[in-house]
């Protein structure tokens, strides 16, 4: 008989999202960890089968499923490892399926987090029924998924698809966490957003109420909860940075012709405030055969499923 359940996991830089779901996409449980917490891998192995396990038996057991289905930064589908991932605690190749696997006596399957969401939002969100898109997830990271003919692309080696590593900046770029220097996700991340705000709070004269916090732990939820006070500066910052993500999908849109981009993510959720600059950016730098012709559309997913969801369908693969 078919096991009725997976587990399906969203690692991120910041947090570790985790979930129980059934065969219709129903998450039944649900749970979360700090990634950044456990310096040492086994440790947060140990702390993700402790948050999952009463899940697990609120389900009848672990006889009760059928697999694990990882979404992890820099995770290989090939390999189900994470290979040298800028945003995490552990550095180098790490057989994240493979410790899974021992640790819970079940097949586990790793893909990059931001596949896993682009799954998920094929199957259960904006992109249901396209098979022509890219989703763009906006965290503490950039990350990417891209979508062509129907088929996750992977490319030769498991890692197709890092546009948040794409320079956008080849002149006096920011010092990305890869080691380059001008990467999209140094600028459109929200940790990007954060950057951006430090520096023209300290190059500009005009009043802001993001002067009266701490400069050096300002968030990119200040300067949204800034921006839609209608604070000039901190709507300058969304404009400079959804220009930035315009510019950069002008330069997806021309290798893979998708029929929309879904941007996943906190940011995503800023409204015309991010949109508009997008779609304008977009607009302004895409070839003419395509302009007017791709959709930019955020998520409609929680963002605590999403990704949860793409990662639990990887779980049914069974995949030893």
């Amino acid at each position: 008989m078919e096991k009725p359940y997976v587990i399906g996991i969203d690692m991120g830089g910041t947090g570790t999202k985790f979930g129980i779901v059934d065969t219709k996409g129903n998450i039944l449980g649900q749970g979360s960890i700090p990634t950044p917490e456990y310096p040492e891998i086994q440790d947060y192995i140990d702390a993700l089968y402790e948050g999952l396990l009463p899940l697990i038996e609120e389900v009848g057991g672990v006889s009760q499923i059928k697999g694990i289905g990882i979404g992890a930064p820099n995770g290989n589908y090939y390999t189900s490892s994470i290979e040298f991932a800028p945003n995490l605690p552990w550095k180098g190749v790490v057989p994240l399926g493979n410790l899974l696997k021992a640790k819970f006596q079940l097949p586990a399957v790793v893909t990059n987090d931001a596949n896993a969401a682009a799954i998920g939002e094929m199957t259960y969100g904006v992109a249901r029924g396209m098979k022509n898109f890219i989703i763009i997830t906006l965290g503490t990271g950039v990350g990417s998924g891209i979508v062509i003919n129907g088929d996750l692309v992977y490319g030769h080696d498991g890692f197709a698809g890092e546009l948040g590593h794409t320079t956008i900046r080849r002149t006096n770029g920011r010092l990305c966490g890869c080691g380059k220097k001008g990467c999209l996700e140094t600028y459109a991340s929200a940790t990007g957003v954060a950057r951006t705000a430090r520096e023209i709070i300290e190059t500009s004269k005009e009043d802001s109420t993001l002067r009266s916090l701490d400069i050096e732990k300002i968030t990119s939820k200040d300067v949204y909860e800034a921006a839609i006070k209608g604070d000039k500066v901190a709507k300058e910052i969304f404009q400079f940075t959804g220009n930035l993500l315009g510019e950069a999908f002008a330069d997806f849109v021309a290798f893979s012709a998708p029929e929309a981009i879904v941007l996943f993510g906190g940011l995503a959720q800023a409204g015309d405030l991010i949109m508009k600059p997008i779609k304008d950016g977009l607009d302004n730098n895409v070839l003419p055969i395509w302009r007017g012709k791709i959709k930019v559309l955020p998520s409609n997913l929680k963002a605590s499923d999403a990704a949860i969801l793409g990662a639990s369908a990887l779980g049914w693969e069974g995949k030893e």
